[in-house]
């Protein structure tokens, strides 16, 4: 009988977001996704208050969960504010942006931990460009000033097949490789654990329905997805 290939494992973290804005009714879909299994769960820095983001990130530390922020800010101070808003709130750890050395300035002696985003991420939504040449680079630089990792939008690449990006990330740090944006079908998640992945967001394809497309019910999409990642 011949035994199944392993692959690696990867974690599933839930972003409480949709075209890449926290959810207004963020905390009526807590329960769901704490009720589905779900131990990674984030949200971006926009879309709702500060006092809701404070209340979602304490009911997910709560539940025993990971808290993630994603910065979305598309100036340096932005993204440096966004940097102090998730000190304030007291996340696990904060996601996105490209001044590595500033936001880790910022969050110095929190213990959160820092994954920018590699390449040339454009816009808002984000769509990333840069070739697998400039991620590589950009993952070495992030991990000797002491990055925990990376964020890569993969799947939003403008210039460069996704997987090659994964790749190019996976040989450049030894810290978390997250990939965010777009992961939105099991083959999408198997590639990328293939790929050295340790982590994926998903946030919009679960609300809107299109991870598993014949389902209705969050808690279909996110049980689908947990199993894809299994």
């Amino acid at each position: 009988m011949t035994r199944p290939i392993a692959r690696p494992a990867i974690d599933f973290i839930f972003m409480f977001t949709r075209a890449d804005q926290t959810v207004q009714d963020c905390l009526e879909v807590f329960d769901v996704v704490v009720s589905a299994g779900v131990k990674h769960m984030g949200f971006k820095d926009v879309g709702v208050s500060f006092d809701t983001l404070v209340e979602l990130n304490r009911r997910i530390k709560d539940a025993g969960a990971t808290s993630y922020l994603e910065v979305v800010s598309t100036t340096p101070e932005a993204c440096l504010n966004s940097a102090r808003a998730a000190r304030d709130i007291g996340v696990d750890c904060v996601m996105g942006g490209t001044d590595a050395a500033g936001i880790l300035s910022v969050l110095d002696g929190s213990g959160i931990g820092y994954l920018p985003f590699p390449g040339r991420p454009i816009g808002h939504p984000t769509a990333l460009g840069g070739t697998a040449t400039d991620v590589e680079a950009d993952c070495r630089k992030f991990e000797s000033l002491g990055c925990s990792g990376v964020d890569l939008l993969a799947y939003r690449a403008t210039e460069a097949d996704p997987l090659e990006l994964v790749k190019a990330a996976r040989r450049a740090t030894q810290g978390t490789l997250v990939v965010a944006g777009s992961v939105d079908s099991p083959d999408r998640i198997r590639a990328l654990a293939e790929a050295g992945a340790n982590a994926f967001t998903v946030g919009s394809a679960a609300f809107d329905g299109s991870f598993s497309p014949r389902k209705g019910a969050l808690a279909s999409q996110l049980g689908d997805i947990l199993e894809a990642a299994a």
